[in-house]
């Protein structure tokens, strides 16, 4: 049975739509049939991310309002013959999604023998960010180190534990904390939360840190996820979340302010 996960924050420009790129391709390297699915109606990103922004025919909308089918609107990634993109349509109102529309996808992309499905939500709490969390059987809260990104996350937070199929039938579904733009040089000086400050808050485990690196913008511009790139800090960090995601015991990488010597300070290094 598929594995539905939404990636989720209560603010914008956070790195959702970045995270469910990598973690999508994350888990297709490691052999695992993925679907990633676009849930921004008419602010459609993750085309671009994923580099197959000129091959979207069909979009999500359609399908759900069955203006064209599943396989017609699914797009192949290049790279993992295992991995299906879904765009979001560019035209369409917010109010096109169902809630009905939504779950036959869902359960279509299951028969079809998918192992995980990455609901790729809008930021806020407004109808697609409800509907891409609502199946969910896991959450990837994703989170920038400041007050103003922990305080709106608090806020998914409490419609994940009350506003999802899992909560309406007594169960429970697994938030992780994602912490994105991470930089410990600017912890260590206070102008950036910690990750224990932001576990506190939000009461979350954290399942991955990524650094702040302007490796992760190169690559969404050249429509390659940042975690196909393993000389990149960002794409190693990323590649450690997936691997935790199923259950693997990696210590967490670049989280530390390396103070300089004497020496290296004395001659530049």
């Amino acid at each position: 049975m598929a594995e539905i996960i939404v990636t989720t924050s209560g603010k914008g420009g956070v790195g959702k739509t970045t995270t469910s790129a990598s973690i999508a391709c994350g888990l297709a390297r490691r052999g695992k049939k993925v679907a990633v699915i676009d849930f921004d109606v008419g602010l459609r990103n993750l085309d671009l991310i994923m580099g197959c922004e000129r091959r979207v025919v069909y979009d999500f909308v359609n399908v759900t309002q069955g203006e064209a089918t599943l396989k017609q609107a699914l797009i192949k990634d290049k790279r993992f013959e295992n991995l299906y993109v879904l765009a979001a349509s560019q035209t369409r109102d917010k109010d096109a999604l169902t809630k009905e529309g939504v779950e036959k996808v869902l359960k279509d992309l299951d028969a079809d023998g998918f192992d995980f499905i990455i609901c790729d939500s809008p930021a806020g709490i407004e109808k697609g960010a409800f509907l891409a969390m609502y199946f969910a059987d896991k959450a990837i809260v994703v989170v920038n180190p400041e007050v103003s990104s922990v305080r709106d996350s608090d806020r998914i937070l409490g419609l994940l534990d009350s506003k999802t199929r899992k909560a309406e039938q007594g169960g429970t579904l697994k938030p992780h904390l994602l912490l994105t733009r991470y930089n410990p040089a600017r912890v260590e000086s206070g102008e950036m939360l910690s990750i224990k400050d932001v576990e506190e808050v939000l009461g979350l485990k954290t399942i991955g840190v990524i650094p702040e690196s302007g490796d992760v913008l190169n690559a969404s511009n050249k429509g390659e996820p940042v975690i196909l790139d393993l000389e990149s800090p960002a794409g190693q960090a990323y590649d450690d979340a997936v691997a935790r995601l199923l259950g693997e015991d990696r210590p967490m990488r670049f989280t530390t302010f390396e103070k300089k010597g004497f020496f290296s300070k004395l001659f530049g290094g």
